[in-house]
């Protein structure tokens, strides 16, 4: 499932291809069809994201809500678009460019109150101007739930996915199966601020990248890494690999339903 830092991203590249001019809104798979109709013609006005819930803004108060789910894709080119297929759940398309969004878990037409039911029961956002981190290190200090499992928990933090779960803990030697309520006040600025700096990167980049400047594998004198989620990291999908700080066999264990990776030898606190 894609991660916040790409939702972000998906928000300003819709905003760049097609605010400003009527859209021709179209759903040739059908199950959007009604509400295409509705829309179609009106200008795209704002584009928002939080976590991993992505907002199109059409007139005053009509909002396409868009959650990509595990399969959902979307497909941006430049005009003229080619025929769609029918798997197209919604096309937006104007005169220079078209996106297709295929295979989300939602893609709803709502009104701003129903938006904003969706922004109240979710966590701070680390790439959204109005994140509140204390109001996640309040439940997090209040729960016995592994911290591993509380930055997956979209109510405590909006957007942080299995990649930044894992290498944020590494990035600051923490145990994944801490309690949330043995992270003390600094570790919690600690990671919020890592969490923002390196979610941003992932928006200005449309990649993961995790490792130190120290640790890259030009610093390293290593191979790079071969992955389709691209990006160079600590931990994530390292299992039985050493780890690149001290050697130690990086672990991995389910654990909220994902493969939690970790190195035990550096996060023992």
């Amino acid at each position: 499932m894609p991660e916040g830092h790409t939702i972000h991203r998906l928000a300003q590249d819709y905003a760049a291809r097609l605010s400003g001019t009527p859209t021709r809104v179209t759903s040739p798979q059908g199950k959007f069809s009604d509400a295409a109709e509705l829309l179609d013609g009106a200008e795209l006005t704002r584009t928002e994201a939080h976590g991993k819930h992505l907002f199109l803004g059409f007139r005053d108060s009509d909002w396409v809500h868009i959650h990509l789910g595990l399969f959902g894709k979307v497909t941006f080119g430049d005009a003229p678009a080619p025929p769609p297929t029918d798997t197209v759940r919604l096309r937006l398309a104007n005169p220079t460019s078209y996106v297709d969004l295929r295979g989300p878990t939602t893609c709803a037409l709502i009104t701003d109150a129903e938006k904003a039911a969706i922004h109240d029961r979710l966590g701070p956002d680390p790439l959204r101007p109005d994140a509140e981190p204390a109001t996640a290190y309040a439940r997090v200090r209040r729960s016995r739930t592994t911290i591993a499992a509380l930055l997956m928990d979209q109510k405590v933090i909006a957007g942080v996915g299995n990649v930044y779960r894992a290498e944020v803990l590494f990035r600051h030697r923490i145990d994944p199966y801490r309690p949330g309520r043995d992270i003390t006040p600094a570790e919690w600025e600690a990671i919020w601020a890592d969490l923002v700096d390196l979610m941003r990167e992932g928006v200005r980049n449309n990649r993961i990248d995790t490792v130190r400047p120290e640790h890259t594998p030009e610093a390293m004198g290593r191979p790079p890494r071969v992955d389709d989620h691209g990006g160079e990291v600590y931990v994530y999908r390292r299992a039985t690999l050493p780890c690149h700080i001290c050697g130690t066999e990086v672990r991995t264990a389910g654990l909220a339903a994902r493969n939690l990776f970790w190195c035990p030898a550096c996060q023992q606190n």
